[in-house]
């Protein structure tokens, strides 16, 4: 009986998990926590290198396409994609930077002329300012009876045009690091993914392979599609504008048809700055409505019926999923987050639909 119970007992160690089930939450939770913290920390590294990703299973297709039909070369295709996508962002960088520059040491003045004018508003304004300053003045002078005078500590602080130079230069050696990885992940991206499919089960080739080519066909229909109607709106927000006679018009289509990438949030920044650029420039209150509300009415059409279109094949996710990732990811990596917050969930949901033990998560955060 003695040996038996000694036979035994090996044999119910070997059965015995590693990880109690008590410590597996905590253990989880801990994990998730590293990797959050490491996201934040390490984001100049992160940041070009899911660029980078994000931008290659877009132009993948494309690459293969381009060798299969017409036989040019992946390092040919590759190269002249790439500086595509560098001359669409260099051009639009030029098109928006110094008109928005102008217009970002033109508002404050433009504002404090609408505050200053002739109207009851300002005449109200002033009477309130006028008041709170001789309270002021009263408290003061009771307090530097009673008190001495402090010493004023002046704190010498970058100005805005210096720190913008230092996030500039930080996003240019991002940007370079993003577009040459992005050539790489082209050329050779399909032989890597072949190398490590190889080293994996039978059972979990075919997952791999389906989750890279459903993330590549959800983000190519989501960013094609989504960029036609944006396309529309800037369009024809610009000719609003210009009919209204706005100051360069065809920027404030731009921005507003990018705008509408960030979802929600890009409608409300784009209607603020619309009525704000309307309120300086324009007279009458009619014509300042005019390009808010021509915006709106625009998006909202397109958004009952182009909007509802895409997000069925791109994706089923709850819409209070969509913000909260949106606030998520903003928080974390700032407005880049912003514009990655719905392309990482397309390759979320696509990852969380095609694993069997992750597919309940899928199911939660589905509409």
């Amino acid at each position: 009986m003695d040996g038996q119970t000694q036979d035994n007992e090996p044999a119910d160690d070997n059965k015995r998990p590693l990880i109690s089930s008590d410590l597996a939450t905590p253990i989880y939770g801990l994990f998730a926590l590293g990797i959050l913290y490491t996201l934040y920390v390490a984001h100049q590294i992160v940041l070009p290198i899911l660029l980078a990703v994000l931008t290659s299973l877009l132009l993948s297709p494309l690459v293969k396409k381009a060798y299969v039909k017409w036989r040019v070369p992946r390092m040919v295709s590759s190269l002249v994609f790439v500086l595509l996508v560098l001359a669409g962002i260099v051009g639009i960088t030029v098109a928006v930077a110094t008109p928005a520059l102008k217009w970002a040491e033109e508002v404050p003045q433009g504002i404090s002329r609408l505050l200053v004018g002739e109207s009851e508003i300002s005449r109200q304004i002033a009477r309130v300012t006028e008041s709170a300053e001789q309270v002021e003045k009263s408290v003061e002078e009771l307090s530097d009876s009673k008190q001495p005078q402090p010493t004023a500590v002046v704190l010498k602080t970058d100005s805005w045009r210096s720190q913008l130079m230092n996030k500039v230069q930080n996003g240019v050696a991002g940007l370079a690091l993003a577009l040459a990885l992005t050539y790489f992940l082209l050329v050779s991206g399909d032989r890597l993914i072949k190398n490590f499919v190889r080293q994996l089960p039978g059972d979990q080739r075919k997952t791999v392979l389906r989750i890279t080519h459903d993330s590549q066909h959800q983000i190519a229909q989501y960013l094609g599609v989504l960029g036609m109607s944006n396309l529309s709106v800037g369009t024809i927000t610009g000719l609003i504008c210009w009919a209204v006679g706005l100051p360069d018009p065809a920027v404030w289509g731009l921005v507003a048809g990018l705008a509408r990438f960030i979802p929600y949030l890009g409608v409300i920044i784009s209607i603020s700055m619309l009525a704000t650029i309307s309120a300086i420039s324009l007279d009458e209150l009619w014509m300042m409505a005019i390009a808010p509300l021509g915006f709106l009415g625009l998006t909202t059409l397109v958004g009952f019926f182009i909007e509802p279109w895409i997000h069925g094949f791109r994706m089923a996710i709850n819409p209070v999923i969509i913000f909260v990732s949106i606030f998520f990811w903003g928080w974390l990596w700032g407005p880049v987050g912003v514009l990655l917050a719905v392309p990482l969930m397309t390759v979320i949901q696509v990852v969380l639909k095609q694993i069997p033990k992750l597919r309940p998560v899928y199911k939660v955060i589905a509409r």
